[in-house]
């Protein structure tokens, strides 16, 4: 039997690439696999969570293990954290043990980017990161994977978080401004990413462009909301799967309950796109919306991809 192989976190970051992963979930999306409903339980610590993530697809199974702690963002540490275990499918024993921390940054910035592939304008040039948490770079790094980005302005509650994320991308590379007006920004932007713990929203439909695409990342509960009524009803409706979409993202589940829409308003996830049952944008014009909560097959993509390349 073959020894179990542990892929620490500095080990995911050097064999990954967001032009590789894209494709790789691209390729994940249109196969599809099996994905059971994933177990939330409330934790002792406020607002804590731990989530357990099945997947499995022909010769392989994977799970992870996640867990939510709001109140790290105070102690320096990450909000998520996990671990992945990646088994064989034919014998189900164990194949690596993957750091789940690393791997869910990556993975959910390329589903990120893999929907703007679709959704984006061509020539979007202009990003606004709103939120400055540990996965605000990889965002970043997943769109300009797939669109010419030339300027990404960063807005953050605590503008110290915002300045020290602007020097990190400016020493990679990238035109960064810290904003403070988030209206002005958001009226700005061609691409608007959000990756926050909001429960009241941030963006306000009011402000946006025509032609602007808005990735919602954070708002991973009912509870949460990241843009308002306004946003979600101008706007054209993309998710990464109905399901989970539907019972998680409080960005869709209060203006459903509310009346506002209802689900025939979500055009297709990404099951629809990748296998080219929808096309994406048709309208330059239009304001397109993606919200995304995860799932297991993009960790399971993300993982098998890791290990073919350290094979």
């Amino acid at each position: 039997m073959e020894p179990v192989r542990f892929v620490d976190a500095r080990l995911v970051e050097e064999v990954l690439d967001f032009p590789s992963l894209i494709d790789a979930l691209r390729t994940t999306f249109r196969a599809g696999g099996e994905v059971p409903p994933r177990p939330h339980y409330a934790l002792p610590a406020p607002g804590a969570t731990l989530l357990l993530m099945p997947a499995w697809q022909p010769g392989h199974v994977g799970v992870k293990v996640v867990s939510v702690f709001p109140g790290n963002t105070v102690r320096g540490l990450p909000s998520v954290a996990g671990l992945y275990l990646l088994l064989d499918g034919d014998t189900g024993m164990p194949r690596a043990v993957l750091d789940g921390t690393v791997l869910t940054r990556w993975r959910t910035a390329a589903a990120s980017a893999l929907a703007a592939s679709f959704l984006a304008r061509q020539e979007a040039a202009h990003l606004l990161m709103v939120g400055a948490g540990a996965l605000a770079p990889y965002l970043i790094r997943g769109h300009a994977a797939v669109r010419p980005l030339r300027r990404v302005s960063i807005w953050n509650r605590t503008p110290e978080r915002a300045a020290c994320l602007a020097g990190s991308l400016k020493a990679a590379g990238f035109a960064t401004t810290v904003v403070k007006d988030l209206k002005a920004a958001a009226g700005a932007a061609d691409l608007i990413v959000c990756a926050t713990l909001s429960t009241n929203p941030l963006i306000r439909g009011a402000w946006l462009k025509p032609g602007v695409h808005l990735d919602l990342v954070g708002g991973y509960t009912p509870a949460m909301r990241e843009t308002d009524d306004t946003a979600i009803q101008r706007a054209q409706l993309f998710v990464d799967t109905r399901a989970g979409a539907l019972r998680e993202a409080g960005d869709l589940v209060q203006p459903l309950r509310a009346g506002l829409i209802r689900t025939e308003a979500i055009r297709a996830d990404l099951f629809d796109l990748c296998r080219n049952t929808h096309p994406g944008r048709t309208d330059p014009a239009a304001i397109t919306l993606f919200k995304s909560v995860g799932t297991a097959l993009e960790d399971l993509a993300a993982a098998r991809l890791i290990l073919d390349r350290l094979a």
